[in-house]
């Protein structure tokens, strides 16, 4: 199992707490300084079963410079914004943690970060 973390999160902070509580073993990946490459992105998002929109931050400052919210949301733009992801990690959702049985959830309460144990 792999955490991706942005230590200023508290949602993160929240998560491994929670993970150290139920004696997860776990990796920690601090993505902003360990950026994942578009190929993890595209793994990632594959094991969630989202698009990169889905997991994109629209409010943060260089989302609103690049203007993200304006772009396409299809197939066809999809490299678009896993290359954005890729190149503003801090765009990037967090946390996010691949489960040992292939999957991936972002982590964002309790309840998912249990979700994840259980898999």
């Amino acid at each position: 199992m792999e955490i991706w973390i942005n230590p200023a999160c508290s949602k993160c902070r929240s998560a491994l707490t929670l993970l150290d509580a139920e004696g997860a073993d776990y990796t920690v990946r601090r993505y902003l300084e360990d950026v994942p490459s578009t190929g993890e992105i595209r793994a990632v998002l594959d094991r969630l079963g989202l698009e990169p929109w889905d997991i994109t931050r629209t409010q943060e400052a260089e989302a609103k410079e690049l203007g993200v919210k304006e772009w396409a949301k299809d197939a066809g733009a999809r490299e678009r914004w896993i290359t954005a992801l890729a190149e503003h990690p801090k765009l990037i959702q967090r946390p996010i943690i691949t489960a040992q049985d292939g999957s991936a959830v972002v982590a964002r309460t309790d309840e998912a970060v249990r979700d994840a144990l259980g898999r």
